[in-house]
């Protein structure tokens, strides 16, 4: 019987993520996929239930909402600091991604806007409110080793070694 993609399964796709325009935002091939733990929060949501239950050879085209992806964008998740929260010789650009430590932790953050006296910064992640379009194609599956399971993640053949 061939194996199914649920949980605790290793899975191996090529993907090509679009956006509502068709313009490509990210993809992976058969020579480098991506790989990883299903039913572990590895991959967006929307995307997850949408492999549940397909086999080796599946091919799928899914649109996922925001809401199943990285979420609606939050407005109170975009903050006007001051310039000198920044060092001074930092050159700041509009799109540049940095990290930012929080009450909550690290935060990574784009910079919306910059002025000579203020910089925007936009919490939100970068493809918070935007329909997904993926071409899928399941390339593999097998069982998680116990390991893999227990750090919530894809190791060995299917995933990253730990050193």
């Amino acid at each position: 019987m061939a194996e199914i993609v649920k949980k605790d399964k290793v899975v191996k796709v090529s993907f090509v993520l679009k956006d509502r325009s068709g313009a490509v935002i990210d993809s992976s091939s058969e020579d480098q996929p991506l790989e990883y733990l299903h039913g572990h929060g590895n991959i967006i949501p929307g995307l997850e239930e949408e492999l549940s239950g397909k086999t080796v050879g599946s091919k799928l085209t899914a649109v996922i909402p925001p809401e199943d992806a990285y979420g609606v964008r939050d407005e109170d998740l975009v903050e006007t600091v001051p310039r000198e929260h920044f060092p001074p010789d930092q050159q700041i650009t509009v799109g540049m991604q940095f990290a930012a430590d929080t009450p909550d932790g690290e935060v990574r953050v784009t910079v919306a806007d910059v002025t000579e006296d203020t910089v925007t910064v936009d919490k939100n992640h970068p493809l918070a409110g935007v329909e997904l379009h993926f071409d899928v194609t399941v390339l593999g599956i097998r069982s998680a080793l116990k390991e893999e399971i227990a750090h919530g993640h894809a190791h060995g053949e299917f995933g990253h070694q730990h050193s």
